[in-house]
């Protein structure tokens, strides 16, 4: 009797998409030569599990006995900052970043520092030798007893050697590299990222052991693999920054035990990554206070007030397009101000290009620099440099309009702590705000105020 052909199904690499028959091109995603051929099952090993386990019981709500909450307590205070006190046992946390920006250095410190001095913690490893792991513990000074390293690729042998150690903490590295024999498709696939990643997730919760996963990032600077991996992990960090600085910033996208868009800042050196206990004042080293398109600007992190150095630089072009280019802030967000700003205040900005950075290589995305871009591009502009003890902060609309930002008395307490001696607000949070002593606070309704209280009081 022959044997039945296995069935194959086309899914894409990118998005997950899922079809009978081979693609150039993703119907869902648009992404070009993404489909792969995977050997279809009938029914997962999480799934015989749930079966094998029968129904589960429902519960009243009023009846469940609350545990009180117990966290790991790392020896960084940055990354407890950003996992909301610590790390929750059982919970599985995902790590993402470019290559080389400190993932790797991150966690084995981490796993030198978490827990208590009798618990093991292993590391285990599917791109790099135990030989190489020592090496970098070695630069790094950490040579802690109970560290146990193993480089394995297979799920089935890493769950064996968890058993025989018994670890306090987990480390996987990268799950990206990590396949289950149950699957035929190649590591790194959707298939094998999905089952693994819901695989470790139930070896969490059972062995109430928390998990931390490091994963690979695509060119779009996203996590790859499917989107539910980041669904079933309790918390994704991202490890933000430029490899030609030595600055890296540690930010929460989600969190289910604490809040989201925290951040810990970090620099990178030879003995491993150092906490930052004044991020605002390390984002401002090196500042020319007398420099034209430069402007100090208030952001909020999370809990945390930063203040950063804005610059834009405003050259005349002889293209008949000019360039609109940003870093650290939306291009799309600076196109909009600059058709503001000549609406508004009358201004032409065609035939110059438009520059705008973020000195630091830290991202803002909250709109409250709008008027710090638009301050450092009149400033550009009109070639007249800004008072370097200003602060500016607000939200510009599409009418002109100043609109008030939150938490404008952090702001204006964290530049008064730096030395700075005004501040620009919306005028409405001038209004709400306390006086602050030592600290001049001025507020403005529209942009048009700006040319006057801003660039006309410094020049």
């Amino acid at each position: 009797m022959k044997a039945a052909r296995p069935k194959t199904r086309f899914v894409c690499q990118e998005c997950g998409y899922q079809g009978v028959r081979w693609s150039g091109r993703c119907p869902e995603c648009a992404q070009w030569n993404s489909l792969r051929e995977e050997v279809d099952r009938d029914l997962s090993p999480i799934q015989q599990r749930s079966v094998a386990g029968g129904t589960p019981e429902a519960v009243p709500i009023g009846s469940i006995v609350q545990t009180q909450e117990f966290r790991l307590q790392a020896g960084i205070e940055e990354l407890n900052r950003v996992l909301g006190g610590g790390v929750v046992p059982g919970s599985v946390i995902l790590i993402g970043g470019d290559p080389g920006i400190g993932k790797t250095t991150l966690l084995l410190q981490t796993l030198a520092s978490l827990g208590t001095s009798e618990q093991a913690r292993l590391y285990v490893s599917g791109e790099e030798s135990p030989q190489q792991i020592k090496m970098r513990s070695d630069r790094l000074g950490i040579h802690s007893p109970n560290l146990y390293v193993v480089a394995a690729t297979s799920l089935e042998e890493i769950f064996k050697v968890a058993e025989q150690v018994n670890p306090g903490i987990m480390v996987v590295d990268s799950i990206q590299t990590v396949f289950t024999q149950e699957l035929t498709s190649a590591p790194g696939s959707v298939s094998q990222v999905q089952e693994v990643g819901c695989r470790l997730m139930w070896y969490a919760k059972r062995t109430n052991i928390p998990v931390f996963i490091i994963g690979h990032v695509t060119k779009e600077g996203v996590i790859a693999g499917p989107r539910l991996l980041e669904h079933i992990v309790d918390t994704v960090l991202y490890f933000e920054g430029d490899k030609g600085q030595s600055y890296r910033i540690l930010r929460a996208v989600k969190n289910r035990f604490g809040p989201t868009n925290e951040i810990g800042v970090f620099e990178m050196k030879d003995e491993g990554l150092m906490e930052v206990a004044n991020p605002s004042e390390m984002f401002l080293t090196g500042r020319i206070g007398h420099s034209a398109g430069s402007v100090v600007v208030s952001s909020v992190e999370g809990s945390r007030p930063l203040l950063v150095e804005l610059q834009a630089l405003v050259a005349e072009t002889s293209y008949p397009m000019s360039k609109r280019m940003a870093k650290g802030v939306e291009v799309n967000r600076v196109s909009l101000l600059l058709a503001v700003m000549e609406k508004r205040l009358g201004l032409h900005f065609t035939g110059y290009d438009v520059y705008v950075n973020v000195v630091g290589g830290l991202r803002i995305d909250e709109p409250t620099v709008d008027v710090g871009i638009v301050c450092a591009v009149l400033s550009s502009f009109r070639e007249l440099a800004l008072n370097p003890r200003l602060v500016v902060m607000g939200e510009v609309g599409l009418g002109g309009e100043v609109r008030p930002v939150q938490h404008a008395e952090l702001r204006i307490r964290e530049a008064m702590k730096l030395g700075f001696t005004r501040c620009v607000v919306p005028e409405p949070n001038l209004e709400q705000c306390k006086p602050v002593p030592g600290i001049e606070v001025v507020g403005i309704r529209e942009i048009g105020d700006i040319w006057e209280t801003v660039v006309s009081h410094s020049s």
